[in-house]
């Protein structure tokens, strides 16, 4: 099996908006729209073969914030092939304004780490 993983799906406060934040920080995707009752979706397709969904709940709590404390997701983590393009990613990550934590440099890889609109983290990880 050549990649387990399909898509991933994260529910959001603002499908629109995140969908917008992943395209600026990853580039160019072809976007479909879905609804149904008491949801809408934005399905993000890159070109990479990632297929990134921002699902918007109405039944959902208004304006809560992602916690990777609570069971379930933790971070996403997006396959590097270099020490060079994390820190690559860093700099767009500058570039674009936002916020994220350092390069880290650890015994099993180079990583950095930035937070959506909901606050999920996404990791640019290189294994060493």
């Amino acid at each position: 099996m050549k990649n387990p993983i399909h898509h991933i799906t994260l529910t959001v406060n603002d499908s629109e908006v995140t969908a917008a934040w992943y395209r600026s920080l990853l580039g160019e995707a072809t976007v479909i729209h879905r609804e149904g009752p008491g949801w809408k979706r934005v399905r993000l397709n890159f070109p990479s073969g990632l297929v990134l969904s921002f699902a918007q709940h109405d039944a959902a709590a208004k304006g809560q914030k992602f916690s990777h404390l609570t069971v379930g997701l933790d971070h996403i983590g997006l396959a590097c092939e270099s020490e060079s393009e994390v820190r690559g990613w860093a700099a767009k990550l500058d570039e674009l304004g936002f916020e994220h934590g350092p390069v880290e440099d650890v015994a099993y890889g180079w990583a950095v780490t930035a937070r959506d609109p909901d606050n999920i983290p996404i990791e640019f990880f290189c294994a060493k």
